[in-house]
């Protein structure tokens, strides 16, 4: 099965050397406690390795022995190839798309088009998604996406979920031309909990 792992700036886990490309084995898996440990959810990741102090994750397959942890994604594995090494953003994405494939899009998620318009959403593993310029989209539950990709928009969300917000430039004639897209976790340091950002010059600024 295809999961994500953290490890620390020298791509150690738990005192445990990895490579990039290798495959590794144990005789028993249980989950906090023996074998290989990785997350299905890719936001779940940070909750072992945050974004500070040069952590580092990658995409890695688990096969094996396989045994998941109640409270969240985590699975332990005996057996574990470390796949290709995702940045930051990378990760962010990964959970992005997870949260999205996850969605029940009849009752899990909340889409606006309108101009000036604000989409809201408080359930598990849910979307809130809006298109339409000034606007603003809003989730609270973890594991979460708030994402809003109209002009002068913006977005917040719980810790532990995430924030996707685009930028656009002036009107030119027939739209407000893309010029950035950045997704962000929502960590409670970089990124507050329940507050609103939008984007400006590529980077995450807060806002009323």
């Amino acid at each position: 099965m295809k999961t994500y792992k953290g490890f620390n700036k020298d791509l150690k886990c738990s005192g445990f050397q990895y490579e990039v490309g290798k495959e590794y084995e144990e005789k028993e898996a249980k989950a906090c406690e023996k074998g290989f440990h990785a997350c299905e959810n890719p936001l779940e990741v940070f909750s072992y390795y945050p974004p500070c102090n040069g952590n580092r994750y990658c995409e890695v397959e688990q096969s094996g022995e396989l045994s998941k942890h109640d409270d969240d994604s985590k699975v332990a594995s005996t057996k574990i190839k470390i796949g290709v090494e995702l940045g930051l953003e990378g990760l962010i994405q990964a959970g992005v798309s997870f949260v999205l494939d996850k969605v029940n899009w009849k009752d899990g998620a909340a889409t606006n088009t309108g101009y000036y318009s604000a989409t809201v959403n408080s359930g598990d593993y849910s979307a809130a998604v809006n298109s339409g310029n000034y606007s603003a989209a809003e989730v609270s539950s973890g594991g979460s996406v708030a994402i809003v990709t109209g002009c002068n928009s913006k977005a917040k969300a719980g810790l532990g979920s995430a924030i996707v917000v685009a930028e656009r430039g002036n009107w030119n004639g027939e739209t407000y031309p893309l010029i950035n897209i950045k997704a962000a976790i929502v960590d409670g340091e970089k990124i507050k909990a329940d507050t609103w950002y939008t984007l400006k010059n590529g980077k995450f600024v807060e806002c009323d």
